[in-house]
C-alpha cells in the first residue's frame, strides 16, 4: 500500500474528507444529538406547559365566583354548627336553657340526663326538667327554646299548678313565689352532629363456621 505522502492529491483529499465526516459523524452522536434531543424533550414540556396556561385561563373569571361560594359554603357551616354542634358539651346546653329560663323569668329546677339515642349521622340527647313560673313567663320561656339558633326539641308535657303538683309529675315541690301558678315537667332534647360510623357490621357466619365477634362499645 502506497503512503498517504506518496498518495494522489485526489486521495489524499478523499482520505480527509472521510476522517473528517468519521469525526464529525462522532461528535454528532456523542454530544449534539444528546443535547438536541434534550432541547427537544424540553421544548415539548414548554409546549405542553403552555397549553395548560391556556387552559387555566378560561377558568381566570370564574375564579371571584368559586371564591364567593365558597365563602357562602363556608357561612352556611359556621350556621349549621349552631345548630347542631359537634362538640357533646352538656354544660353548654344547661347553660343555654338556664339563660332561657332566667330571661323569661321562671325556674328551672331539675336537669336529668336521659339515655343518648346515636343516629347515622348526629346524635340525640335528652334532658328531663322541671319548671315552674307564671303561666305568661312558661309560654315566654318555650316560645324563645323554639326561636333558638341551636335545636331545641320539647316533647312529653305534662303541666299543673302550684297547688298540686302531681299532675305536671315534677319530683320535688319547693317554696314556689307567690306570682308562680304553673309547673311543668318536660323532656329537652338537643342534637350533636358526628361523623358516620365506618365500622363494618359482621356479616352472617357460613355453615359450620362461628359468627365474627361484634365490634367493641365505643
Amino acid at each position: 500500500m502506497a503512503k498517504f505522502g506518496e498518495m494522489s492529491l485526489a486521495a489524499r483529499a478523499g482520505i480527509l474528507f472521510l476522517a473528517a465526516a468519521m469525526v464529525g459523524a462522532a461528535y454528532y452522536y456523542i454530544y449534539f444529538n444528546p443535547m438536541y434531543q434534550a432541547n427537544q424533550e424540553l421544548a415539548t414540556k414548554i409546549k405542553d406547559k403552555k397549553d395548560e396556561n391556556e387552559r387555566l385561563k378560561t377558568f381566570e373569571p370564574k375564579l371571584a365566583e368559586v371564591n364567593r361560594n365558597m365563602a357562602i359554603l363556608q357561612q352556611q357551616l359556621e350556621i349549621q354548627k349552631k345548630i347542631v354542634p359537634d362538640d357533646k358539651d352538656a354544660d353548654q346546653f344547661i347553660k343555654l336553657l338556664h339563660d332561657t329560663a332566667a330571661t323569661s323569668g321562671i325556674e328551672i329546677r331539675r336537669y336529668t340526663a336521659m339515655p343518648v339515642s346515636n343516629k347515622e349521622f348526629y346524635s340525640e340527647v335528652p334532658f328531663a326538667i322541671d319548671i315552674d313560673g307564671p303561666y305568661y313567663s312558661v309560654l315566654n320561656f318555650f316560645q324563645r327554646v323554639a326561636e333558638l339558633e341551636r335545636i331545641v326539641n320539647v316533647g312529653n308535657m305534662q303541666m299543673g299548678n302550684t297547688k298540686s303538683g302531681s299532675a305536671a309529675k315534677v319530683k320535688t315541690a319547693y317554696a314556689y313565689a307567690p306570682g308562680e301558678t304553673v309547673l311543668a315537667s318536660c323532656t329537652a332534647t338537643t342534637f350533636f352532629s358526628h361523623e358516620p360510623d365506618t365500622e363494618p357490621t359482621p356479616g352472617p357466619a357460613k355453615p359450620g363456621q362461628p359468627a365474627a365477634p361484634a365490634a367493641p362499645a365505643k
